[in-house]
């Protein structure tokens, strides 16, 4: 990263420009048109960055170079440039240009970088570490949605379950079963949990994209969520833990045998 008064690269990230010829547009990829050209030039440019294309440090094509490979205006390549800046892929100084900036600064909870992260060859390792993350965080998240959950935020945890056993499609269930754990992280009556939903949002949507669910295990699923609603229903915290767990567990399970 560049020293802000001097411009000049610090120890911090060692920059490295990118070979150019290795710059090249998808075969068969559609030609970005409309509106939301920045936005699908950010995702193509963003996906790469999260796969390991553009390692941190890499000093990215100029918008010229972009502009020519994706047959897109130069404006379209400076908001894809700012929309990527903003979710912390990416840094830029006149004279040096933009360059990847070190995992650790990107935005993991945004819709996109997870979008990527799921998408990328690595989405096995990304799955197991929201596992890990879920293991952490809602046992407890749901033992405080038991003793503090209003009777409004009751209702939307109940009807979510309800949705889920009445979905016609693995689609409609995922979003559903999604829904189901948000509402119960904002019952948990703290606020900072409730940006982890998209989190899970993202991973349900993404595991589920990729496994075939069989009735058996839909019918245990749903089994192991209304022990989840009755326990808050009733205000068991120890209860609600525990019906979390096996929950996880659950789909600990899934993720290994996708992986095998």
């Amino acid at each position: 990263m560049p020293d802000k008064k001097s411009g000049k690269p610090t120890a911090a990230v060692e920059l490295v420009t990118v070979d150019r010829s290795a710059i090249t547009r998808r075969p068969n990829s559609p030609r970005m048109t409309g509106a939301s050209v920045h936005v699908s030039l950010a995702g193509e440019i963003g996906l790469r960055i999260v796969r390991g294309d553009y390692p941190p440090g890499t000093i990215l094509p100029n918008e010229a170079k972009w502009s020519e490979v994706f047959d897109v205006s130069r404006s379209a390549v400076r908001e894809a440039i700012k929309m990527l800046m903003a979710k912390g892929l990416l840094s830029s100084r006149p004279k040096i240009g933009s360059w990847v900036e070190p995992k650790e600064r990107w935005n993991l909870l945004d819709r996109d970088v997870l979008g990527w992260y799921a998408a990328s060859p690595d989405r096995e390792s990304f799955l197991r570490a929201v596992q890990e993350l879920r293991h952490m965080i809602e046992p407890e998240a749901t033992a405080l949605a038991a003793e503090r959950r209003t009777d409004e935020q009751m209702n939307a945890i109940s009807q979510a379950l309800h949705d889920m056993d009445q979905a016609t499609s693995l689609q409609q269930r995922t979003e559903s079963d999604a829904r189901f754990h948000i509402a119960i992280l904002r019952a948990s009556g703290n606020d900072l949990l409730v940006p982890l939903g998209v989190l899970i949002e993202s991973a349900l949507n993404h595991l589920f994209a990729h496994v075939t669910r069989e009735e058996d295990n839909l019918r245990y699923a749903l089994k192991l969520h209304e022990n989840i609603e009755k326990s808050i229903r009733l205000q068991r915290p120890n209860m609600a833990r525990n019906a979390v767990r096996k929950a996880l567990a659950n789909t600990d399970e899934i993720i290994a045998r996708w992986s095998r």
